[in-house]
């Protein structure tokens, strides 16, 4: 499933394994949930990374804790919205909390 502006797919624990462990050398996963006010506060900032020309190499995806409970536990998170950055399938740095386009896409960049 696409999310409403295309963005970023949400994915499921099965998508999880295909696209982090097994596909893509990074990958941003962002945790949220529909009901969370600083998950919608960062859907433009997350929509403006993943449009971005340096962030062409990197995959971004989203996990609904509603729907994936056991998912978000198994990646220890604890609030929301929370992006892990996975680099070769392992968690190399995350970002808790509504964050600004330009401290993200700094984390991002020192794996790239």
């Amino acid at each position: 499933m696409v999310t409403k502006n295309d963005w970023a797919m949400e994915i499921t624990n099965t998508e999880f394994q295909d696209i982090v462990k097994n596909g893509h050398k990074l990958v941003v996963v962002e945790f949220f949930a529909e009901w969370c006010m600083p998950c919608l506060m960062m859907e433009p900032v997350m929509e403006d990374l993943a449009a971005s020309e340096c962030m062409k190499d990197v995959k971004f995806v989203k996990i609904n804790i509603d729907d994936n409970p056991t998912l978000a536990n198994k990646c220890k998170v604890t609030s929301i919205p929370c992006l892990v950055i996975f680099e070769e399938g392992e968690e190399v740095d995350r970002v808790v909390g509504s964050q600004t386009y330009d401290v993200i896409e700094e984390k991002i960049k020192k794996f790239l």
